[in-house]
């Protein structure tokens, strides 16, 4: 019998640091491994970021932060959502955690109760329905495919809907396959909403300013369901903070309340440096984002045109994010040279890795067997190389 609970028993390992830490193996015994696992810009932080982090530790911000953010950064936020979102939030429904994944984990375990449903379209990000899991909800899921852009219509939204549906979640930019959702899009499926007042929305907008398609939109720009809408972001994708680790919930009075009392149970406020260079941030100039947003653009453009020369590859063009996730489903049942058939995309995956040198990620941890993601967030003197030995390796299978 085991000694560790069946809560954490029952969770998987998240895929993304999975293959990152075998990368970060094969590459510690003298392996040129090229890493296209997880979603981490190879971008620095802003300058003016920085020197706000080095003031706020020669100003002594060394003390417990407040639960949900300093008054200062919470109101920064709330001012960020109006001008870059035009949506109006009170400072006080702002929630700022540390990471987005944790805001995501505090809006998930605020609103499920055990047997709830939640509604995800696939693929999604890892850790959704881990997440649910967690919270003893059920996750169902509406499959989409390459075909359709990976998006779902307004039919299988309401569909897949029950008595028991409490949460409908998803991501746009999305991660793992860089859909972008129009505006046009968002408004019929916030018809649907309409019909199911006790149906929240979960709009996890991290990716937001890497966006090739036009302006961001939210979800919660529809007034009709906005009270209903738990909006996650955070610092990490446009600023290149990833290891700074503050994200933050915008969402009604009551569900911000639940969120900063369960995070009085866990972590409590976030880093007060982190805090103090988000302030910065938030406040700041856009320049150094919108930078990067044009050579993701560049980047995405070439890794389009490199994986369109592989076989059997199918790809589409992302409209955000820094993701392709290719349709690999070809390849399974072909063998390698050391005579191993590949029979799932986990395999293709790990046979990459092996022979090509190159970590990319499994479709099946996002929900989509036939698939794997490969993040363009890397050079592009990497990103052709490893263009390069995908190919190689996949033109090896016989």
């Amino acid at each position: 019998m085991s000694i560790l609970s069946n809560r954490i028993n029952n969770l998987d390992e998240s895929a993304t640091i999975k293959m990152a830490k075998l990368g970060r193996e094969l590459a510690a015994k003298g392996v040129d491994v090229i890493s296209l696992s997880l979603g981490e810009t190879d971008f620095y932080t802003p300058d003016f970021v920085k020197d706000a982090a080095k003031k706020a530790i020669e100003d002594n911000f060394s003390y417990y932060t407040p639960v949900p953010g300093y008054p200062e950064l919470r109101k920064a936020i709330a001012e960020k959502l109006k001008r870059e979102n035009k949506l109006d939030y009170n400072f006080d429904q702002i929630v700022v955690s540390t990471g987005a994944k944790q805001s995501l984990t505090n809006a998930i375990l605020c609103l499920v109760n055990p047997g709830d449903e939640v509604i995800i379209p696939t693929p999604y990000w890892v850790s959704y329905s881990e997440l649910v899991k967690l919270a003893e909800g059920t996750s169902v899921f509406i499959d989409t495919t390459l075909e359709s852009d990976f998006k779902i219509t307004p039919e299988e939204l309401e569909a897949a809907i029950t008595p028991k549906t409490k949460l409908f979640m998803f991501s746009s930019p999305n991660n793992p396959t860089g859909t972008v959702y129009t505006r046009e899009e968002l408004a019929a499926l916030v018809k649907v909403f309409e019909k199911y007042p006790d149906i929240y929305i979960i709009s996890d907008e991290i990716y937001e300013h890497i966006n090739f398609l036009d302006t961001h939109v939210s979800i919660a720009e529809f007034g009709s369901i906005k009270d209903r809408v738990i909006i996650i972001n955070g610092l990490s994708k446009a600023y290149a903070m990833t290891g700074w680790r503050l994200g933050f919930s915008a969402s009604n009075k009551d569900i911000a309340n639940a969120c900063d009392k369960l995070q009085s149970q866990i972590t409590s406020g976030t880093c007060s440096i982190t805090q103090k260079a988000g302030i910065a941030a938030y406040n700041g100039s856009l320049d150094s984002v919108k930078e990067m947003q044009v050579v993701f653009e560049k980047r995405r453009n070439l890794v389009y045109d490199l994986l369109k020369e592989i076989p059997g590859l199918k790809v589409n063009l992302p409209g955000g994010a820094f993701y392709f996730f290719p349709e690999v489903s070809s390849f399974f049942g072909k063998t390698t040279e050391d005579g191993e058939v590949i029979n799932t995309s986990d395999e293709l995956a790990l046979h990459i890795l092996n022979k090509g040198h190159v970590a990319v990620v499994s479709g099946d941890a996002f929900g989509d067997k036939n698939s794997i993601r490969i993040s363009y967030a890397a050079s592009e003197d990497k990103l052709r190389e490893a263009c390069s030995r995908i190919k190689n390796t996949l033109a090896n299978l016989k």
